[in-house]
């Protein structure tokens, strides 16, 4: 069960203080977090990546350079198993990012991957065209009424146009709520408030939706 965050501005931005925050918050989590971390990053050209290993709360950021979008995930290994930097998110395939946190049982799907979040991304980009929000809606109610029991599936997925979450949980809403902090000039949605930023507001459970500033 990881953590994730998605920041969006209106200019670019350095990160560094918003990496620190969440490497904190990651950190403190009541859940370890330090099977490795990554992130991406959008740049003209497309998504630029960074993925470490190590705990994120031991990394140093001064590599990420300032962006409009930002998205980053701290790795928890379900049952400590799979720990390798090819397991590390954001995944990254036709030009969109993913990251996940979450717990699934009995998944009726067949899908491609190495691990069950690859799986999950793999299956959205089935239903994929030019309307991104529209093929997670799609998958997240397949995966839904496939699964025997979801834990939480808490996802974000960008292309270069849209950012789209979705939040489900069924236990633990202290821990898998998701949260939005929205300002004049920037949009964070994070597994938990960081301390950089005050005014964070409880995203809905069962929450679909596209997320912009």
């Amino acid at each position: 069960m990881c953590r994730i965050l998605y920041m969006e501005t209106k200019t670019a931005v350095d990160p560094q203080g918003f990496l620190k925050s969440f490497a904190e918050m990651a950190r403190a989590s009541a859940e370890y977090q330090g099977h490795g971390w990554g992130c991406a990053w959008q740049t003209p050209r497309g998504w630029d990546f960074y993925w470490s290993i190590r705990p994120v709360w031991e990394d140093d950021f001064s590599a990420i350079p300032a962006t409009r979008r930002l998205l980053v995930h701290a790795r928890s290994a379900f049952r400590d198993q799979g720990i390798a930097i090819e397991n590390n998110m954001p995944f990254y395939r036709q030009n969109t990012v993913f990251v996940f946190n979450g717990e699934l049982h009995g998944v009726r799907i067949k899908e491609a991957g190495r691990i069950g979040a690859e799986k999950i991304f793999n299956f959205i980009l089935r239903f994929k065209r030019d309307e991104l929000l529209q093929a997670v809606l799609r998958a997240v109610a397949i995966i839904k009424k496939r699964s025997s029991y979801i834990r939480a599936l808490n996802l974000i997925v960008a292309d270069q146009r849209q950012t789209v979450l979705s939040t489900v949980f069924n236990e633990r809403p202290d821990y898998f709520t998701m949260y939005r902090h929205h300002a004049n000039d920037r949009l964070l949605v994070c597994s938990e408030p960081l301390s950089i930023v005050k005014n964070w507001a409880p995203i809905a459970n069962q929450t679909t939706e596209e997320i912009k500033q």
